[in-house]
């Protein structure tokens, strides 16, 4: 793109001379401030690549100018020109932030040569700005501006820079796995593996050959060596989903991870050190079932050196608008759907909800309004909303748009819709467990994956 220079000089000769010799000779456009004051006023008003600022000017000197500049906008690349060739003056630019200096008298390639350079510095700390902003994206899967979450927020600036074990707590559909990998993708092992376990997933005596590995042998399926979980989560995370689901041995075995840094594969007579840190979450009260011997009192105070309580969507309504923006924009991304926007109707309604799935229940309900809607914006007969749930044909709104489309079109549209709402309303309720979802559709588990292989149905999205 071309770049934007500013020339500030109050010798308005030289600023034209500026303009004359860069536009010539670089892809540039260069527009003239003839004080310090003018150039602060302009700047105000758009983006710039580089600023070009005379040192000696009356009134705002090129000094001022440039403290204005790093206060306001730090970023901004900044040239001085200094008609004297002043040591004392090069050296305090530098020093105050100039990127680099032309002396005057300025030969043509000399000018050329550094500010081509300068434009440079610009052009990469613009793309560097715009690679942490992605980065910053991908790594806040969290959304949320109410004072709730900005409690989680400063809790996981808080514990992700070292290696304490996290608790993270709430009820289901609240974002515990988004925190867990917020957490380990601002740590200092973001490199390393990061591994979620869904602990209920997972039958007890397979459980412990998952995490911990085995040796050939050690069991009669057991045709060959197994590296654990834990193994393959060296330097990096582990992520022990729903954790309250695990039995009394395994709580056992857990708990010497957690003290002695080391693991023991199943029919194995060595220990092998791991450096790995666990974050776990529950969405059960971990203290009754301490109560009841169903947890183990020392695990539970090993894994809640900082807990992280999520907030349910009802106590931050104030986050709906934005959460309902970017849940639409992931999946319309998702589902290959042009990006929709959301009526002010509906809106109203999703403000109004009552969200007892939270997070993942008014995520899937955006996901049938994507689909239903016909138009850039969904509207009310795209997404009911009720006390008593969601109908998948309202006000026959489905047939309507039926009617416009071919036979197989509207074949598949309909068995699409519906394959997500109950095949999604079974898994939620299962917590993403699909051999218990399965069970609930009078399906077996392999059955139940073919079907959501077909309509692009992902497990973790109900976990």
């Amino acid at each position: 793109m071309t770049a934007r220079i500013l020339a500030v000089d109050d010798e308005k000769d030289m600023t034209r001379l500026l303009k004359r010799t860069l536009e010539s000779e670089i892809d540039c456009t260069v527009s003239m401030a003839f004080s310090g004051e003018m150039a602060l006023n302009i700047l105000e008003n758009d983006v710039w690549d580089l600023v070009i600022c005379d040192i000696r000017m009356p009134g705002m000197d090129g000094f001022e100018l440039l403290d204005q500049i790093r206060k306001r906008l730090p970023d901004l690349t900044v040239v001085m020109i200094t008609a004297f060739g002043n040591i004392d003056s090069v050296v305090t630019a530098i020093k105050s932030g100039a990127y680099d200096f032309i002396a005057k008298p300025f030969e043509q390639d000399e000018l050329i040569f550094k500010i081509g350079k300068a434009l440079e510095r610009s052009r990469l700390l613009l793309e560097n700005k715009q690679l942490l902003k992605a980065r910053d994206k991908d790594f806040s899967p969290l959304v949320g501006q109410s004072p709730a979450m900005e409690k989680v927020f400063e809790k996981i600036s808080l514990v992700a820079s070292s290696d304490v074990t996290v608790l993270i707590t709430g009820e289901s559909g609240t974002g515990k796995d988004l925190t867990a990998r917020s957490i380990h993708r601002h740590s200092q092992r973001s490199n390393a593996a990061f591994i979620p376990i869904n602990c209920p997933t997972i039958p007890e005596h397979i459980l412990e050959s998952e995490l911990f590995g085995h040796k050939k042998g050690a069991f009669t399926s057991a045709f060959q060596d197994k590296t654990g979980l834990f193994q393959e989560a060296d330097k990096g995370t582990i992520f022990l989903d729903e954790i309250g689901d695990i039995g009394l041995s395994i709580q056992t075995k857990l708990l010497r991870v957690i003290q002695e840094k080391e693991i023991k594969p199943l029919g194995d007579n060595r220990v092998r050190k791991v450096d790995v840190r666990i974050i776990a979450s529950t969405n059960q009260d971990l203290r009754a079932k301490i109560a009841q011997k169903e947890f183990r009192e020392d695990l539970f105070y090993r894994l809640s050196v900082i807990t992280i309580e999520l907030p349910p969507l009802r106590d931050r309504i104030e986050d709906i608008p934005l959460l309902a923006e970017h849940l639409v924009a992931k999946n319309c991304k998702k589902l290959n759907q042009p990006l929709k926007t959301i009526s002010s109707q509906v809106m109203e309604l999703l403000l109004k909800h009552p969200w007892q799935g939270n997070v993942r229940e008014l995520e899937n309900a955006l996901v049938q309004g994507i689909l239903y809607c016909r138009n850039e914006e969904i509207q009310e007969t795209d997404i009911p909303i009720s006390d008593a749930g969601m109908n998948l044909c309202p006000d026959n709104s489905l047939d309507a748009h039926l009617m416009e489309m071919p036979y197989k079109q509207a074949k598949e549209t309909v068995l699409t819709r519906f394959n997500h709402e109950y095949v999604g309303a079974r898994l939620s309720s299962a917590n993403g467990n699909i051999t218990q979802a399965a069970r609930r559709c009078g399906l077996d588990r392999q059955a139940l994956q073919q079907v959501m292989k077909r309509f692009d149905i992902d497990p973790d999205d109900f976990r």
